[in-house]
């Protein structure tokens, strides 16, 4: 159900749009929830924008381009890229063309936009996107057809790729890649091949791209590379990078697996066992770390994700992983957490302001720790290292106030109370859950 504050701004933008456009980012889409913002068309969206009228330099087209980043989650993305499919107007291509560049944005490129509409004046080149990799000289033109039915011409994308190097925005060793949104691609495979630019020319379809974010944002940064490889025009002859991207991608899922029947199970390696085996359904799990991310966001900011628990907000800044787990009993009374707290993880965070979020399963509360502070604990860790990984045990125990602390392995507790966030009621009763034998 819409807020009633995200209900009111919507028949606004809907009936007199020039209203919200003396406002920023409206409130309905700064403060409404996840599921409420699920609930908007893109059309209201847009219409929240600025004055609601997308045009190359607007501020509708700028805001619109803030929610993708800020608040649109790739449901939402996936959800709003078919409408504009199955939409003819000039402005569902504008839409489609935004959501291509933030794929390219989640896919960690640095994101240069371009222009909806062509314009011949002097130094302006009419490129849809620039895709740019830190430190790496390789950059992509982008090009985004919405249809297929669409005449195509591949010297003009040249052209524009020739103006860039000109410019010294991209190299020349840079390519070009076409996103597709509908239709039989045929027609433009058989054009890039029957050209001289086929050697540096990629197509790729928007579902195939979508997944492509989907994989990485529940993959790790190691995967990166490997789907920015992808995008560089190499011989098909030789698979070993496609065959490397699936390699790598079924690694990260086994890992993944892995993790969480640890949590699920509770198979805790150089940890003490539990007297018995409680089984936490999924689903709860799934709910609850909703929550500790709710309760976070609320607290720091708005976050995307970037990995299968790790978060980051737009520019980069903001850094979080979520981790989860059950509770298990102590033999002397009590109850205590178990944690895994992996050398990426420690990397990931280092690199902005991270936080680690622990969440005690059964307890009402998350614990946001600053990547400084845990990091400051690592050498009085127990660590396990594998040939595939790196990580270290963190148990927290309840102490006789009540509280939590972590364990350090020369027998000494030290509190996090200091680190405790609550956790809203979509956690459930008093942040608890039943769990099954």
């Amino acid at each position: 159900m819409i807020s009633p504050l995200a209900e009111s701004t919507l028949r606004c933008a809907q009936v007199r749009p020039i209203i919200v456009a003396t406002m920023t980012l409206s409130a309905a889409l700064t403060n409404s929830s996840p599921a409420e913002l699920d609930s908007f068309s893109i059309k209201q969206v847009v219409n929240l924008c600025g004055d609601g009228i997308l045009a190359d330099g607007s501020k509708c087209s700028d805001q619109l381009r803030e929610f993708f980043k800020t608040r649109a989650e790739i449901k939402t993305l996936l959800k709003y890229m078919r409408a504009c499919l199955q939409d003819t107007s000039d402005e569902s291509a504008f839409v489609f063309q935004d959501i291509i560049n933030e794929f390219g944005r989640r896919l960690d490129y640095e994101v240069e936009y371009g222009r909806y509409r062509g314009k011949k004046s002097p130094g302006v080149i009419g490129f849809d996107g620039v895709w740019l990799v830190a430190g790496n000289s390789h950059g992509i033109v982008v090009e985004v057809k919405k249809s297929t039915v669409f005449n195509f011409n591949l010297d003009t994308q040249e052209g524009y790729r020739k103006k860039l190097i000109e410019q010294g925005k991209i190299s020349p060793n840079s390519s070009i890649l076409i996103v597709v949104g509908t239709g039989d691609p045929t027609s433009i495979e058989n054009a890039v091949l029957g050209s001289p630019y086929a050697r540096g020319v990629r197509i790729v379809s928007a579902e195939a791209l979508a997944k492509l974010v989907q994989i990485r944002e529940n993959g790790n940064t190691a995967l990166v590379s490997r789907i920015h490889d992808l995008f560089i025009p190499f011989p098909l002859v030789k698979l070993d990078r496609v065959i490397e991207i699936a390699f790598t991608a079924a690694e990260e899922a086994k890992a993944s697996a892995e993790e969480d029947q640890a949590e699920i199970e509770g198979a805790l390696p150089g940890g003490p066992e539990p007297k018995k085996q409680d089984r936490t359904p999924p689903e709860k799990i799934a709910v609850f770390r909703s929550a500790m991310i709710e309760a976070f966001v609320h607290m720091r900011g708005p976050l995307q994700k970037t990995g299968r628990v790790m978060y980051w907000s737009a520019d980069k800044k903001l850094r979080a992983v979520f981790a989860f787990s059950k509770q298990y009993p102590e033999k002397k009374g009590g109850h205590y957490y178990w944690f895994a707290y992996h050398s990426a993880w420690d990397k990931f965070l280092s690199e902005g302001a991270g936080f680690y979020v622990l969440g005690c399963f059964g307890r009402n509360e998350a614990y946001a720790i600053p990547h400084e502070w845990i990091h400051s604990k690592l050498g009085w860790l127990n660590c396990t290292e594998t040939d595939e990984r790196t990580y270290w045990h963190i148990f927290l125990y309840s102490t006789e106030n009540g509280g939590m602390a972590l364990w350090l392995k020369n027998g000494s507790l030290e509190s996090v109370g200091q680190f405790k966030i609550a956790l809203p009621d979509s956690a459930g009763p008093g942040g608890t859950a039943t769990t099954h034998q």
